[in-house]
């Protein structure tokens, strides 16, 4: 069984940084896919940047160029670093662990990125 914690989330001005960390339990995460995705205020969830095992980076166009994904295999650990905040990144940001090839998808529980203006 794989749990997924976020931490890092919270209050920040339009301009300034956040940095996600997502700390997975198990033994699939460096078999994994990870990924984050968003979910605003009367919006559908959407991807916002995957890295997979070997380390190959996507991101929606809308954070290319702010936003940076990485991964510690050795601490299960993914970031989601967040520079240049914008009011329209104002969601529930939430992690995901994918091993396609065995159909295993995991979401963490959220948290929160208030951006204001």
């Amino acid at each position: 069984q794989v749990q997924l914690v976020e931490s890092g989330g919270g209050l920040v001005q339009a301009g300034g940084s956040l940095r996600l960390s997502c700390a997975a339990s198990g033994s699939i995460f460096n078999l994994a896919t990870m990924g984050w995705y968003r979910q605003g205020p009367g919006k559908q969830r959407e991807l916002v940047a995957t890295i997979t095992s070997t380390g190959s980076t996507d991101y929606a166009d809308s954070v290319k160029g702010r936003f940076t994904i990485s991964r510690d295999n050795a601490k299960k650990t993914v970031h989601l670093q967040m520079n240049s905040l914008e009011p329209e990144d104002t969601a529930v940001y939430y992690c995901n662990l994918e091993v396609a090839v065995w159909r295993l998808d995991y979401w963490g529980q959220g948290t929160q990125v208030t951006v204001s203006s």
